[in-house]
């Protein structure tokens, strides 16, 4: 064989030998960053189905909570009327003692109980206004329900972008180790990034989502 043909074989063999090398760092690489990903969409799986759960649990609790308000509201509202039509027997004139002490006292008792109706705080905790079950701690308990559902939601709207994108990033991982491609891996590190952000701040909160 020619010298300059057997040079230029081992130039051959060591571009090729480099050129698997180089491909086997770039698939190793990818290997790693779709494990990275797919850690992540896992975390963020688990973060999203907790979310939801509290969305639902909240949303029923509210709703419970509300409709007790209205019919605390509406046994209120009865005592109300009663209220007037002692007050209108109490003003007509000629009642005799016991009938009217038996008023008075109806009186006193339907405005201690719509007292109660509207405020009736627990007397295990005095200073949580959400403990008890008058109309005013019903209502702030409701409120506080609303607030937690609506926490969640947004929990929930940051883990679905994420998982989108998540599940995007594996799909081009996978396309660029196919291929060797190293802009397609460019852009599913991007999005997965993208999607680590996402799942972080649908754990923290720290930046609401513009849609």
């Amino acid at each position: 064989m020619d010298p300059t043909d057997a040079a230029e074989l081992i130039g051959e063999v060591a571009e090729e030998k480099a050129t698997q090398d180089a491909d086997n760092r770039f698939r190793g690489r990818a290997a790693l960053l779709i494990a990275v990903i797919a850690a992540v969409l896992a975390v963020g799986g688990l973060g999203g189905g907790n979310a939801t759960d509290a969305m639902i649990i909240n949303t029923i609790r509210a709703s419970d909570t509300w409709a007790f308000f209205q019919a605390k509201n509406v046994r209120q509202t009865a005592y109300e009327i009663a209220i007037v039509e002692i007050e209108g027997d109490l003003s007509e004139p000629g009642l005799d003692p016991a009938t009217r002490a038996r008023l008075e006292r109806t009186l006193a008792e339907s405005r201690a109980t719509i007292a109660r109706y509207d405020s009736e705080p627990d007397p295990d905790a005095p200073n949580d206004p959400t403990a008890g079950e008058g109309k005013r701690q019903l209502s702030a308990r409701a409120r506080s329900y609303e607030a937690a559902r609506d926490v969640a939601m947004a929990r929930d709207d940051n883990f679905d972008w994420a998982e989108v994108l998540l599940q995007i990033a594996l799909v081009l991982g996978s396309v660029a180790i196919l291929a060797i491609n190293r802009r397609i891996l460019v852009l599913s590190a991007v999005l997965g990034a993208l999607g680590a952000l996402l799942t972080l701040n649908g754990f923290l909160l720290l930046v609401p989502l513009p849609i």
